[in-house]
């Protein structure tokens, strides 16, 4: 059991990482990877260094600041979080448990911009198996996406029926889909009338489904979001000034949160989470 599980290794994440860790909180930070900072070259307006830093440099010299305070960190894609008593965050390498949980995931992963995705959200298409598969019980359904994420979708899915089938719009697997129905032909086209109908192919094939649940790339915030009901404002999570959601014990810092996209906001966000997990977990006792 940690004290609070972080999801991002970005600088949001490992800010508040080196906080609580500092606090004798038992801190474990868990992401797949580092996020779109990794690939910038330079960075230089950001304080205390005089000539520029490359992006992956700076992250992870956080990342061993943090790792020499006490933080624990595990590269693997997180699946989904639920609450109960605890937070219990499913990820590639095993569940975990904690009293707290930050959000620092960076900004939302891209839909699929070359689909009608958003004419049927709501109407067919769905971002949550969690959240939505009851609607589709027995009933043919697809899920979008190659990797470990669709493949937890799909998992969850499977619960209300069996009639799946994996989307993948032309992208090479990356988890072992060998239980399900693979469609590897590319996507153009989502179609129906008040609901969606079916999907439509390069090759002007159809599939029909009843619904479509979407699972590109990796969980964002957005997507863990959903499952958790945590607030969220258009394509951001609700926070208050101690970057607290509206759930007791569940923060959110940096990019998820909008605002100035900044390194500097990144780790000031981070801080302030941490001071709120901080006070929390203290009045757990």
């Amino acid at each position: 059991m940690y004290d609070v599980i972080i999801i991002g290794r970005g600088p949001a994440g490992i800010s508040a990482a080196i906080y609580t860790a500092r606090a004798n909180l038992k801190t474990l930070v868990v992401a797949k990877d580092y996020g779109a900072l990794a690939k910038t070259d330079k960075i230089e307006n950001y304080y205390g260094f005089t000539e520029p830093v490359g992006g992956m440099e700076l992250l992870q010299n956080g990342e061993r600041q943090a790792q020499r305070l006490g933080a624990e960190v595990v590269e693997c894609e997180v699946l989904s979080v639920k609450r109960e008593e605890y937070f219990t965050v499913s990820t590639t390498a095993g569940e975990y448990e904690s009293r707290a949980l930050i959000l620092a995931t960076g900004t939302a992963r891209k839909k699929a911009q070359h689909l009608n995705l958003t004419e049927f959200e709501g109407r067919g298409v769905s971002f949550c198996a969690v959240c939505d598969g009851f609607f589709y019980r027995g009933k043919k359904v697809g899920v979008l996406g190659a990797g470990d994420y669709a493949l937890a979708e799909a998992g969850e899915l499977s619960a209300f029926t069996q009639d799946i089938v994996l989307l993948t719009d032309g992208a090479p697997l990356t988890a072992d889909f060998s239980s399900f129905r693979v469609e590897p032909r590319r996507i153009t086209a989502v179609e129906g009338g008040d609901r969606l109908e079916a999907v439509r192919f390069e090759d002007g094939g159809r599939e029909e489904l009843a619904g479509l649940f979407v699972a590109l790339g990796t969980a964002s915030a957005l997507d863990l979001a959903r499952k958790t009901g945590i607030a969220t404002l258009e394509n951001r999570i609700a926070v208050d000034a101690r970057m607290k959601t509206n759930i007791d014990g569940l923060f959110a810092a940096g990019d998820v949160t909008g605002g100035f996209l900044q390194v500097a906001k990144a780790v000031g966000d981070g801080a302030v989470a941490a001071k709120g997990v901080i006070d929390y977990v203290r009045r757990l006792g």
